[in-house]
């Protein structure tokens, strides 16, 4: 399992190492992760029950649009994490989103 995991990671960058990629093409390879990271967190912050929930009550939605902003200004992991986990402990202590 360690080689099945290593490996697609590790071809890139023996392929790669020591040739100029065109721009355009490091630009697009600079928006994969991003693109990745929404692909993965927009389901599950809007999608509850099959259903686009925009809701007052959707808790981990209205986090996220706090702490997007603080993840792109700070840049910091830690400073979005922590963004995040105290709006969400806020609103539960609050009963919102219960």
């Amino acid at each position: 399992m360690a080689v099945v995991t290593y490996l697609p990671r590790l071809l890139p960058t023996l392929f790669l190492s020591g040739r100029h990629l065109r721009p355009i093409i490091v630009a697009w390879l600079r928006l994969v992760p991003p693109a990745v990271l929404a692909a993965m967190l927009v389901p599950s912050l809007l999608v509850r029950e099959g259903y686009v929930d925009l809701a007052i009550d959707n808790l981990f939605f209205w986090a996220a649009l706090v702490a997007f902003p603080v993840a792109w200004k700070s840049k910091s992991l830690f400073a979005t994490v922590v963004v995040g986990m105290g709006l969400v402990a806020l609103g539960r202590y609050m009963g919102v989103g219960l």
